[in-house]
């Protein structure tokens, strides 16, 4: 069975960083065709924040680009996500999703159980 493990979360202070990490692991992957981060923060949607495809196209909020930056391993089936200058209005759960190609399953989504990023002013 496939799973996805965060890590990285916790409390920093405005300006500060912070790195999480998203491992794929179980099952049988064949391939992680594309990794996510979306973060949730209490009142408001879960919103995209920035995206890796297995060619390593990338995708960046506008609320976070130049400050944010995704990167993954393909041989470790796992995705980062750098981020820099935080803000207290980057305070949420940070989730990460997948689509992972394993053996016997077509194509599927997976989500992370979420890890909470809280900036301190």
């Amino acid at each position: 069975q496939v799973q996805l493990v965060e890590s990285g979360g916790g409390l920093v202070q405005a300006g500060g960083s912070l790195r999480l990490s998203c491992a794929a692991s179980g099952g049988s992957i064949l391939s992680t065709q594309f990794m996510a981060w979306y973060r949730q923060a209490p009142g408001n949607q879960r919103e995209l924040v920035a995206s890796i495809t297995m060619y390593s196209e990338t995708f960046h909020a506008d609320s976070v680009k130049g400050r944010f930056t995704i990167s993954g391993d393909n041989a470790k089936n796992t995705a980062y996500l750098q981020m820099d200058g935080l803000k207290p209005e980057d305070t949420a759960v940070y989730y990460c999703y997948a689509l992972i190609q394993s053996v016997g399953v077509t194509l599927r989504a997976y989500w992370g159980q979420g890890t909470q990023v809280t900036v301190s002013s």
